[in-house]
């Protein structure tokens, strides 16, 4: 039987704890605000993602704790299932297949636990919905966990949105010493997580040299891992580059916020940008940007030139389509014409 849930009892939203995927949840805060709007809505956050959901509107906080990812953590379970006990949500939209995803709203005692069947979570999840895998894209799995089971689900989805005050930009960059940097900011964004996504090192370097002597400022971002990247992007690219990779996100979301465009693999940092509304030319190779790029718009995607056939076969068989494709492929100069008709169209070059 279906529990009998206060009309204005919280929602909580467990989503998965990639960057990206977090940026693209926030569709799904829309669109449960837009359908009760008195009902807050919280989302259980990593403390890497933390940082984002400050910038969401209708988000009302992140209940942050870093749950080990190879393992049960138990004591930590036991820890978050306390924190949203006291909160009293009324409902919780389990975005992720794992059994170990399910067990906090569990033991926190929520009563409606939404998630699509996967791992024998029986009981862990009362509201269960079925047929994930026949939904193309995450955007659609994700958001047909806020809709009434069976539902169609609609033909475009809320777009996610990263509200970044001017005000705080301006703070940031004083801070950092970024105030009195010349001509148009361009951020690279040369980090991705997996196999053959991230567009070459030096493609970055040229670019960014190419860039220098157009009178743009570079700014490299990225995690700690990228601070390589961005000491050999610098080296070609000159005293017009900065690295501004670090651990704090937050760094690299105001970067973003100030920057007149964009280059980014398939990556993270790409929903974030698109999602602030910066011009956003994004590097794909053996992904498939329909399944995988921004609901928001972008200035340009750029793939491997040709190939057309496995760029369509890839709407119905996923990255498999596409597997072949090498960042390697997408030329320098493809990349600097679409960053130069960004500028020349906002006339900032």
């Amino acid at each position: 039987m279906t529990p009998i849930i206060p009309s204005r009892a919280p929602i909580l939203i467990v989503p998965y704890v990639w960057i990206g995927d977090f940026v693209r949840v926030h569709s799904v805060v829309k669109l449960l605000r837009a359908q009760a709007p008195n009902r807050p809505v919280d989302m259980v956050s990593s403390s890497l993602c933390a940082p984002l959901a400050d910038y969401m509107p209708g988000v009302r906080r992140a209940i942050v704790i870093d749950l080990p990812r190879r393992r049960l953590g138990v004591a930590l379970q036991r820890d978050l299932a306390a924190r949203l006990r006291a909160e009293h949500y009324g409902q919780a939209l389990v975005m992720s297949r794992k059994w170990k995803a399910a067990l906090a709203p569990w033991l926190a005692g929520i009563p409606l636990r939404t998630g699509f069947a996967g791992e024998a979570r029986f009981g862990l999840i009362n509201d269960m919905r079925w047929g994930e895998r026949a939904l193309p894209r995450m955007i659609d799995q994700m958001g047909a966990l806020a809709l009434p089971d069976g539902a169609a689900l609609p033909a475009e989805w809320p777009l996610p949105e990263l509200r970044v005050p001017g005000d705080e930009v301006a703070r940031w960059r004083a801070q950092r010493g970024l105030t009195t940097e010349a001509g148009p900011i361009v951020t690279l964004s040369p980090g991705a997580v997996g196999a053959g996504k991230a567009w070459p090192v030096q493609h970055y370097a040229e670019l960014a040299r190419a860039l220098a002597k157009d009178g743009a400022s570079i700014w490299v971002l990225g995690g700690p891992s990228e601070a390589s990247a961005a000491r050999q992007i610098a080296e070609t690219g000159g005293a017009r580059v900065r690295d501004l990779t670090g651990s704090d996100l937050r760094n690299a979301i105001l970067a973003l916020a100030a920057a007149d465009v964009s280059v980014t693999n398939d990556s993270g940092l790409m929903h974030i940008s698109a999602a602030i509304g910066t011009p956003t030319v994004a590097i794909f190779g053996p992904t498939s940007p329909w399944h995988w790029k921004p609901l928001n718009p972008v200035a340009a995607i750029l793939e491997p030139p040709g190939d057309e056939a496995s760029r369509l076969r890839a709407r119905t068989e996923g990255n498999d389509a596409v597997a072949h494709h090498r960042t390697d492929d997408v030329t320098v100069e493809s990349v600097l014409a679409a960053v130069r008709g960004v500028l020349g169209r906002s006339k900032v070059l």
